[in-house]
């Protein structure tokens, strides 16, 4: 069963729902933002309702599936590259078409870490380490390999890492070092 909502403009019917060759039924649910929404009750090929399975990619947001005169679509947001590469790999071996509109990274706006006092070379680490599983366990990724990424010495590295960790730290949790008088 899905949930469709066409568009008046791109001229698809009812009648053009039930033509679709999955398509068993069409209940009309009324009319939401401008647009027609139908219940459809589809019957798909075994391969092809594997991939709609409930929590399979428990990572992605679904947005409501869209019919057009050629045929529906869904458009589905990955939290992360692995999780949209899992469906893609998913869908080529059940012979599914995937089409890649756009790849983006919502990564947080150009000086919006300095809330925590990071510098952007710091947060530019951090975020590196992250990516890299250098904080994981075991850890994926040496600082020598995110030195050499970043094209700076292993030293140098480890040193972004310590300073960008202290500072998180002391911004979240809020504590400062003290200096006592000899």
């Amino acid at each position: 069963m899905f949930v469709v909502h066409l568009d008046p403009t791109d001229g698809v019917t009812e009648d053009d729902l039930i033509a679709l060759d999955e398509v068993v039924e069409t209940t009309p649910l009324g009319r939401e933002s401008g647009r027609d929404v139908y219940q459809l009750d589809v019957k798909l090929e075994d391969t092809i309702s594997e991939a709609f399975v409930p929590g399979r990619f428990a990572k992605t947001q679904t947005e409501p599936t869209t019919v057009i005169p050629e045929g529906w679509y869904e458009k589905k947001i990955f939290r992360d590259y692995e999780s949209f590469n899992n469906m893609r790999n998913h869908c080529d071996e059940h012979d599914i078409r995937v089409d890649l509109i756009s790849i983006t990274q919502d990564s947080l706006s150009p000086g919006s870490h300095s809330q925590y006092g990071l510098t952007d070379r710091q947060y530019e680490a951090l975020a590196l380490a992250i990516s890299h599983g250098y904080y994981d366990n075991p850890r994926q990724a040496t600082a020598g390999d995110l030195a050499e990424e970043m094209g700076i010495s292993q030293p140098s590295m480890s040193n972004l890492l310590r300073r960008g960790e202290r500072q998180l730290l002391t911004s979240t949790i809020g504590t400062q070092p003290s200096l006592t008088n000899p």
